[in-house]
This record gives structure tokens, C-alpha cells and sequence, in this order.
């Protein structure tokens, strides 16, 4: 008999978020009265596809994540919290060594992207089990330049241009490799399919949501509890 390999999703909750202006970490930041941190949680926890939620916290911030008792009391499939690292690959390094045996599939989410659509996460992660990698991503509106010193070098086609979002979904062993390969190069990545890019393996874009938009800023935060509002008065269109 072939044992199904179970899909785990690391929620990553190290990072500091000055941009946001406040004295918390970010992920403890309250959106109207929950940390971003227990909303993407809830959210992860809620499509079918995923088996377990790892929340990776930094070590300095393990005992607020205790006290969020009773944010998480509710939430399913929710795994122990592991302590993260200094930059984001040691973070995800860390969640990966903490997933049992038999988790052959990883999402890999920010904390800071609490509104993400349950019906977008299972999509991408059907891409993924088809094609080993996959991400969300979002048409950029702008027209993009690319420059350096302050000068132009180029005008890409905006028509191949998106703005990656998380979860990003690997094989296991694909995001392990990756990380190696960089460990061993001193390469950091911006996100982790930049990662996976970098050993040849096609990542296969997904379409999502605008609404699963990065809180990173005071602004940010106050568009999420518009967005939350209007998903409760039912104007928030599909889960």
C-alpha cells in the first residue's frame, strides 16, 4: 500500500515589521481585534488540502505566542509553534526540520498575509502536486521598470509581470534541496520560489487574489479591516 503524504503549511512569523509602525512583532499585530498571526492560521487550517499548521515564531516572541491561547484555541490542525531564525530561509529551514516524516508537500505562508482565500490556497496547491511548484501571483498595473544608480535599464512587458504572493507550494524534498543549494552559496532569496527557481525547476504561477495583500505598512492595516468588513457584510465575493 502507498502511504498518502500529507501536505503541512508553515505560517512564518519571525519577522520584526517596523514599516508598521508598531512596538509589536508584526505578526502579533491586532486586525480588528485578532492578531494577523492567528487569522492566517485560522485561514490555513480551513482548506481541506492542508493537514497540519506550523506557526515558526521567533524565539524572542514564543511566550506571546503562548499567551495567544485563546486566539488559537479554535483553530484545527495546528501543530506546535518552532522557533525561527535570523532571515527567512533559517525560519523556513526550521519549520521543515520540525514536520514528521510523511509530510511530502509544504506550503509556505506569511503571517503578514492574513485575508488570503481558502478556494486560491487549494488551487495552488493542486498546481503544486501537478507540477512539483507552484505559486499565487497577482498582474501587475503599473508599468514596471527595472532600474539601478536611478537609471532606467529597462521596460519589461507588463504583460509578463506579476507580483508574487504566498503560499508558495513545494515538494518537500524540492524546498530542502533549494535551501541547501543556498545555504551553501550564501545566497539569500526574496521569497521562496526564487529559491527553487535557482536549481532549473520550473514554478508554476497561479493566479489569486488582490485581497491577499502583504500587511506591511499603517495603511495596510487599516485597508484589512475594510476588506474584513466588507467580507462580513458579504461584498467580499468568493472563500
Amino acid at each position: 500500500m502507498v502511504r498518502r503524504m500529507r501536505t503541512a503549511a508553515l505560517v512564518l512569523a519571525a519577522g520584526r515589521g517596523e514599516r508598521l509602525g508598531s512596538a509589536l512583532p508584526k505578526a502579533f499585530v491586532p486586525l480588528a481585534g485578532r492578531s494577523l498571526l492567528a487569522r492566517s492560521l485560522e485561514a490555513l487550517a480551513s482548506v481541506p488540502e492542508i493537514d497540519l499548521v506550523v506557526p515558526v515564531v521567533a524565539v524572542e516572541a514564543l511566550d506571546r505566542f503562548a499567551a495567544l491561547a485563546a486566539e488559537r484555541a479554535g483553530i484545527p490542525k495546528l501543530a506546535a509553534p518552532v522557533p525561527g531564525g535570523r532571515e527567512r530561509q533559517d525560519s523556513m529551514a526550521a519549520g521543515l526540520a520540525a514536520l514528521p516524516s510523511d509530510v511530502g508537500w509544504v506550503a509556505v505562508h506569511d503571517a503578514a498575509r492574513p485575508l488570503v482565500r481558502a478556494r486560491d490556497v487549494s488551487r495552488v496547491i493542486a498546481a503544486a502536486r501537478a507540477t512539483g511548484a507552484a505559486l499565487l501571483v497577482t498582474p501587475v498595473t503599473d508599468t514596471v521598470k527595472r532600474v539601478r544608480g536611478g537609471v532606467v535599464l529597462e521596460t519589461p512587458d507588463r504583460a509578463e509581470c506579476f507580483a508574487a504572493q504566498t503560499p508558495q507550494v513545494f515538494r518537500a524534498e524540492l524546498l530542502r534541496e533549494a535551501l541547501e543549494k543556498a545555504r551553501a552559496e550564501g545566497v539569500l532569496a526574496t521569497d521562496d520560489a526564487q529559491l527553487v527557481e535557482r536549481l532549473g525547476v520550473a514554478v508554476h504561477a497561479v493566479e489569486g487574489d488582490p485581497s491577499n495583500r502583504k500587511i506591511t505598512r499603517p495603511e495596510d492595516l487599516a485597508w484589512a479591516e475594510l476588506e474584513l468588513a466588507r467580507r462580513a457584510a458579504g461584498e467580499g465575493g468568493r472563500t
